[in-house]
């Protein structure tokens, strides 16, 4: 996401950071070119407007003409009103201190609402709560079975009692028995129509009315653009939504809805749903993506993907083998495993700071099929030739290659390749060891 939007900002704001002052001409230019940028990302024109006046005045207001570094200054300035356009203090969920959680799921067919609730319940569930799912979907027979699927796939009970039963009646009972069994949120999935009509929002009111929930979290769809915000809009003005769960984030290029949405509606986001697997939920926070959109990165979020995905006792000895200089073939098949837990490549490149422009030259596509076949000649190999590649001849590459389906040729270019990392890592080992002594 974003990546149209973070290449022309940063662009635009690396043309300045070589300054040593900037007139006030050159100021214009700049946030003109801001203008267009944000523009061209589909961001509302009023936020656009407000936006650039706010950095227009923050930076005179800071003497940014006259700084040492002005251009520095300006990204700082740029990076904050972002932040403040993202909603910097409304982005947690709310919870209940003194019993259950209520969370109520709504939206329009077709956001992937059941979905989401699946994902927030695994994502709760890894942070220590006990949560229950209530299916409040009657209206889509599927709803039901799909959440019943979801919810065995990450082990959290789904509280039904079928179809033949009032939503209201079966959303109570759910919320009660949650309540006698000790639970920490109940997740509340509820009907949703092709478009916004009078029936589906009596329906909802009548749920909020009757469990008061602490969040309404609205799912909406980041590739329908700026119709996110009448959506939000439209839900909002009955339900007093409380948050949103922003959907496909990783497949809208321009980002320009995630940019307007809370300025228009005063909803804050909440969540974004960056894939289709049941751990692709991540909590929004502005301040990270202000980083990424200036592509500066996000190690943060780096690091607490990796804490989450990988085993982190696995990389600790891989490492330490890397370090020793006992790096094996077992050991390089071990951190690729570990590396696909993060995601697409592209997407991990693009949380490094300084990365970004390499991530846009990264084809995921083909980064994968390159681990696929290196994966594949590993794991042709013997126990004894995965220790010590280097006992292999001919022959026994001419078997790798025929198991893994490769070239001998690619079984020469891993091996070589392989060679020049541990031949790295023992120099770097040594290197080290001169300075324990």
């Amino acid at each position: 996401m974003f990546d149209s939007l973070q290449e022309k900002l940063t662009k635009t704001l690396r043309n300045v950071q070589g300054k040593g002052k900037l007139s006030e001409r050159n100021m214009e230019e700049t946030l003109r070119e801001i203008r267009v940028a944000l523009l061209e990302s589909d961001v509302n024109y009023g936020v656009v407007k407000d936006f650039l006046e706010k950095v227009r005045q923050e930076s005179l207001g800071q003497d940014v003409l006259n700084s040492v570094e002005p251009g520095q200054l300006l990204v700082k300035i740029v990076h904050d009103e972002i932040i403040k356009l993202l909603g910097d203090d409304d982005n947690e969920l709310i919870f209940n201190e003194d019993g259950l959680t209520k969370i109520m799921i709504v939206g329009l067919q077709g956001t992937g609402k059941t979905t989401q609730l699946g994902k927030l319940a695994n994502y709760l569930k890894k942070r220590n709560k006990k949560p229950i799912m209530i299916a409040g979907d009657i209206v889509r027979p599927a709803a039901i079975e799909q959440l019943q699927t979801l919810g065995k796939q990450i082990n959290v009970e789904v509280y039904s009692e079928g179809l033949d039963i009032d939503v209201l009646t079966q959303i109570n009972n759910g919320i009660e028995y949650a309540n006698k069994n000790n639970y920490d949120v109940a997740l509340i999935d509820t009907a949703g129509r092709l478009q916004i009509d009078e029936e589906l929002m009596d329906e909802l009111k009548k749920i909020k009315d009757s469990i008061h929930p602490e969040e309404i979290l609205l799912t909406v769809d980041a590739l329908t653009g700026q119709d996110i915000v009448n959506v939000s809009n439209a839900f909002n003005e009955l339900l007093d939504v409380t948050g949103l769960i922003l959907t496909k984030f990783d497949g809208d290029s321009k980002g320009g809805s995630a940019l307007s949405v809370k300025a228009v509606t005063g909803v804050p986001i909440k969540f974004t749903g960056v894939g289709e697997k049941i751990n692709d939920l991540e909590q929004f926070y502005p301040e990270r993506l202000a980083q990424r959109i200036l592509g500066m990165g996000d190690v943060v979020s780096f690091v607490e993907k990796a804490q989450e995905e990988m085993d982190m006792k696995l990389a600790e000895q891989t490492a330490n083998r890397l370090m020793a200089g006992k790096f094996t073939m077992d050991d390089l098949l071990n951190s690729i495993e570990q590396s696909r837990k993060l995601g697409p490549l592209s997407s991990i490149m693009n949380m490094l700071p300084g990365m970004s422009d390499m991530a846009k030259a990264i084809n995921d596509n083909d980064a994968e099929d390159q681990l696929k076949k290196i994966r594949a000649i590993i794991q042709s190999m013997t126990p004894a030739e995965r220790q010590d590649p280097s006992i292999m001849r001919s022959s026994h590459k001419r078997r790798i290659a025929s198991g893994s389906g490769t070239s001998v040729d690619d079984v020469n270019k891993l091996c070589n390749q392989y060679d020049k990392m541990k031949k790295v890592f023992k120099n770097f080992s040594a290197f080290s060891s001169m300075f324990k002594m």
